[in-house]
């Protein structure tokens, strides 16, 4: 099992020309034919989702030539399959040329036929478990289990799937959506069947987790709502789960109205990891595969880092500790993970919470941690920091979050 580094501090990890980048030629012809196509057509990314709008807008602005049409930006990874194979032969605007699925999905649109072969020009700096050895699929980022929590409505946060059976959480507990097509949903009920049995592992686990939920519907604690940033601020929906960089975002758009706690269920620490394919029947295969190239690219990872996503290609980009600038100010980056976190596992993303005692060194971790990146920085340098309230610890002026990125620029 490929273990994510807890620790792994670079600077700001700004050059856009990508290690290993493909020759000129071969970039210069991929980019002309891309062009010639003139659209890109996406599905399911919703703006706030890793910081999507932003990272749309770099690859317009780069490519102006090409139109991206975006499909239903709310779909699950379920409907981006099910747009495939409703389109095959179609070459008008509502085929997808690309999808972003949950990784379970990758395999399984392999297997029929619905995605094609690319390897991007970053291909070596993907791991392996998590990407197709053919390249018809492979990893873009990862996040990690989250709950959400409206402070104005649950001053007492549940901190794990074993607080939510409380009677004093009647009403108030949702999914994000149906298990049956989004990915998030699916690895909820997958992680609360793990934090009944940690032993547990693929249809038990589910199994388990969807006994788990029947329980809190019958009890009165599950919401038949989907849970999102409006029903929580509304309090409709004040609990519900999702990755840790929707909730992030979400806290940051709310602004303290209400205010939001992202809890980490201390019971089922899991990360779940993305992959993004290519259309067997793209209409724009050349687009596609530009698109791919861009989100690939340090660019591309990076703007997926400013939504709180942690990018697949991190480790390899902060290895060559490219010291740089963002916008002209420098930039600190701290990549963070709960102990024994797993990006990877039994082939769905999922991975159980860390080992007994590994918690107990995760402060001394954080506080060398802390060490490394304030070197080199005055102590009157104030930094402004982006951190779950959860487990923060402070060093100097920094605060440093254990389950999420961090990027910290001088205010």
């Amino acid at each position: 099992m490929t273990t994510i580094k807890g620790l792994v501090s670079g600077a700001s990890l700004i050059a856009f020309a990508a290690a290993g980048a493909a020759s000129a030629d071969t970039m210069s012809d991929l980019e002309a034919a891309a062009k010639s196509e003139g659209m890109l057509t996406v599905i399911a990314l919703p703006h706030d989702w890793c910081d999507y709008g932003a990272v749309i807008e770099g690859f317009k602005k780069k490519y102006p030539e090409i139109q991206v049409n975006e499909l239903n930006p709310n779909a699950g990874s379920g409907d981006e399959i099910e747009a495939i194979k409703a389109n095959k032969g179609n070459t008008g605007p509502q085929a997808p040329d690309v999808i972003d699925v949950g990784l379970s999905f990758g395999p399984a649109a392999k297997k029929d036929g619905l995605i094609q072969a690319y390897k991007v020009s970053t291909w070596d700096d993907i791991p392996a478990s998590v990407k197709d050895a053919d390249g018809f699929w492979y990893g873009d980022y990862y996040g990690v289990l989250a709950m959400g929590v409206n402070k104005d409505v649950v001053a007492d946060a549940p901190t794990s799937f074993a607080d939510l059976k409380d009677a004093k959480f009647a009403n108030v507990i949702a999914l994000p959506g149906d298990p049956r097509t989004g990915n998030s949903s699916m690895m909820t009920v997958y992680a609360a069947g793990l934090a009944t049995d940690a032993k547990l592992a693929g249809a038990d686990a589910l199994n388990a987790g969807i006994a788990y939920f029947k329980d809190l519907k019958t009890s009165g604690n599950l919401v038949p709502v989907n849970g999102n940033a409006q029903n929580l601020a509304q309090g409709a929906t004040p609990v519900y789960f999702d990755w840790d960089y929707n909730l992030l975002a979400m806290r940051d758009k709310l602004a303290g109205n209400p205010p939001v706690d992202v809890v980490i269920p201390s019971d089922s620490v899991i990360a779940g990891v993305y992959v993004q394919a290519i259309s067997a029947y793209a209409p724009h295969p050349n687009a596609a595969k530009l698109w791919m190239e861009y989100l690939y690219s340090d660019e591309g990872q990076l703007g997926w880092l400013g939504g709180y996503c942690h990018p697949i290609r991190f480790n390899a980009m902060a290895a060559r500790d490219a010291a740089g600038r963002i916008a002209g100010r420098p930039v600190v980056i701290v990549e963070t993970a709960a102990p024994g976190i797993s990006p990877i596992g039994s082939g769905n993303g999922a991975a159980i919470a860390p080992p007994a005692g590994r918690r107990a060194t995760a402060k001394n971790r954080f506080d060398a941690l802390a060490r490394k990146v304030t070197t080199g920085w005055k102590d009157d340098v104030a930094l402004r920091c982006r951190s779950s309230p959860s487990e923060v610890w402070k060093t100097s002026s920094m605060r440093l979050d254990r389950m999420s990125s961090t990027v910290c620029t001088p205010s």
